[in-house]
């Protein structure tokens, strides 16, 4: 498979990925309102859900044609939500019995990601 075949996988499945995310963001509006984060909450289990049954499918079966993994993967699932990414590799650290990484990448990203976003806030302050 050539490069550009993996980056057209990955482009299309991200293209597919990013429009399901808006459009479901905006049906949850429409329908459960603003107050709580509903598509963002739902994106993000349904992401994890879709990544760990795609990961099992694709090591289970022979032959399982590695553009559709990166489109459904990488592309899908990684536009659609980084979540189930961060799911998925907190599984393998937890897996591979790296318990101190495991908690630290778990809780750490959670934690320092709420860090980096006021951070954010507080610099763009600085310009506008």
């Amino acid at each position: 498979m050539s490069d550009i075949t993996n980056a057209f996988a990955i482009a299309s499945g991200a293209v597919l990925g990013a429009l399901s995310r808006f459009y479901l963001t905006e049906w949850s509006k429409i329908k459960f309102g603003t107050q709580f984060p509903y598509a963002t909450f739902v994106i993000n289990l349904t992401g994890c859900l879709a990544m760990g049954f795609f990961f099992t499918i694709s090591t289970a079966i022979t032959g399982y044609p590695t553009e559709l993994d990166l489109l459904i993967r990488t592309g899908f699932l990684g536009s659609y939500t980084t979540f189930s990414t961060y799911g998925f590799d907190t599984l393998t650290l937890w897996r591979s019995k790296q318990t101190g990484a495991t908690i630290f990448y778990w809780a750490g990203s959670a934690f320092l990601g709420l860090v980096a976003v006021i951070l954010g806030v507080a610099i763009a302050k600085l310009f506008v």
